[in-house]
């Protein structure tokens, strides 16, 4: 598993609080479920306070903290190849674009790929960045022997937008310094402590059977963890850190947060391939009073 020693994460804090006024920088991921539609209004929001270091345990694509960029940061996923990804874009940015300029984009070299279990660290990543470029949608999606199952998606730009755009280049930047590590979510929100940032964007699962993103997402994000990372949540804000939760617009998401300040937002679903059918979604914004 790749992690950082747990005196190493709590002890990431810089004593000099700063504004977010750094520049946004583009994610290198694509990244189902990504909030860089929301950011400029969270950055409006918390532009008037400062921090002393941001964290982020849900971080996927990296939309969020790539937007805010405060230092030091402290980013985890549970996800291990996803977080090996980003650390070697952070340590090997131009290893990382040098081997994947020899690799062809084409139904039969992804299909290749898609079936190697590499064990070297920057090997991995190469095969994560191709996959998530090429696959579908940049879904992604493992079977229940944990092999990734999505298929080619067709396109034209493939990898090169990773170097031709900077992408690599400019996140690798953007990581430098930043404790990066795999774990559970609770680790990273425990150590939030007074004058942090903390951003979570969770799975989002509510308590009904018959609630789509509990049929989808269960196996990955309970309820019962909807509520541990509530409780969690609670705890850090009490701490003293600023805390914002991007989660479903339901009543029992709602109460979950009881104590903090809820925001409707929303925009059209991303979600279906027919841009003049996605219909609009709501979800909530909670940050700590």
């Amino acid at each position: 598993m790749v992690s950082e020693s747990k005196d190493k994460i709590d002890n990431a804090v810089d004593e000099d609080k700063k504004s977010i006024s750094c520049e946004p920088v583009t994610p290198f991921l694509k990244w189902l479920g990504g909030k860089r539609w929301l950011m400029p209004f969270l950055k409006e929001k918390l532009s008037d306070s400062q921090y002393s270091r941001y964290i982020e345990p849900f971080l996927g694509g990296g939309a969020s903290f790539f937007y805010i960029r405060l230092k030091p940061a402290l980013l985890s996923d549970l996800n291990a190849q996803l977080i090996n990804t980003y650390i070697q874009v952070r340590d090997n940015p131009q290893e990382i674009i040098r081997r994947l300029r020899m690799i062809p984009v084409n139904a039969q070299t992804y299909y290749r790929m898609r079936s190697l279990n590499p064990t070297s660290s920057i090997v991995r990543a190469v095969r994560f960045l191709y996959l998530n470029r090429t696959a579908f949608s940049g879904v992604y999606r493992v079977n229940g022997k944990g092999e990734f199952n999505v298929p080619f998606g067709r396109y034209q730009d493939g990898t090169r937008i990773l170097w031709e755009q900077n992408l690599i280049i400019n996140a690798s930047q953007a990581l430098e310094g930043s404790h990066i590590f795999c774990s559970d979510f609770e680790t990273a929100v425990n150590s939030a402590k007074k004058s942090d940032l903390l951003y979570c964007d969770p799975t989002y699962t509510t308590m009904h059977n018959n609630n789509g993103f509990r049929k989808y997402n269960e196996v990955c994000f309970s309820w019962a963890d909807q509520k541990r990372l509530a409780n969690a949540c609670h705890r850090a804000a009490s701490r003293g850190a600023t805390v914002v939760v991007s989660n479903a617009y339901h009543s029992e998401i709602r109460n979950l947060y009881d104590r903090f300040e809820a925001i409707m937002v929303g925009r059209n679903s991303v979600l279906c391939p027919d841009s003049s059918k996605r219909r609009p979604v709501q979800e909530y914004l909670f940050i700590s009073k």
